[in-house]
């Protein structure tokens, strides 16, 4: 990291058959090696799977799925005269999307077998409903700034 300047962000363009940046940075995010049209095979799979499955929009479901699992709180660790303190903090708003795709891809890689589209789509329809590991994992970062609440005064 550069120590004068913040580096420029790097705009992303929105996908080719949605024209959504979610569905783009989704896409991004579940690309390894470079292979992207097999990522965009993937997420379109997904996403038909996900509206046959809600009965509505594709794009309408995936926001609200992403919603669900968006966390707003998080803990940092902060050192205070020799110990360490997990302070709650507020999630800025580009960090808090990319954890909610990172767990969406992370429970979704872990389901047992099947297809990778049946697995994206099976979390994403989780987080659709409010349930499975996506929507835990976040409660659970929740839980944990809740406890640490003693320390907010900590903060930077």
């Amino acid at each position: 990291m550069p120590r004068r300047n913040r580096p420029e962000r790097r705009a992303i363009m929105p996908d080719p058959r949605y024209g959504n940046l979610l569905v783009s940075s989704l896409i991004n995010k579940l690309m390894w090696n470079g292979k992207k049209s097999t990522a965009e095979h993937i997420v379109y799979g997904a996403l038909e799977m996900l509206e046959n499955r809600t009965k509505k929009p594709a794009l309408e479901a995936l926001e609200q799925a992403v919603r669900n699992v968006t966390p707003v709180i998080e803990v940092r660790p902060r050192r205070v005269g020799g110990a360490t303190y997990q302070v709650p903090m507020e999630i800025r708003e580009d960090r808090r999307q990319a954890l909610a795709l990172r767990w969406l891809l992370q429970s979704a890689r872990k389901r047992p077998g099947k297809s990778m589209i049946e697995k994206l789509s099976g979390e994403l329809l989780d987080a659709y409903n409010n349930q499975g590991n996506t929507v835990k994992k976040r409660e659970d970062t929740h839980k944990m700034a809740e406890a640490n609440r003693a320390f907010a005064h900590y903060r930077w």
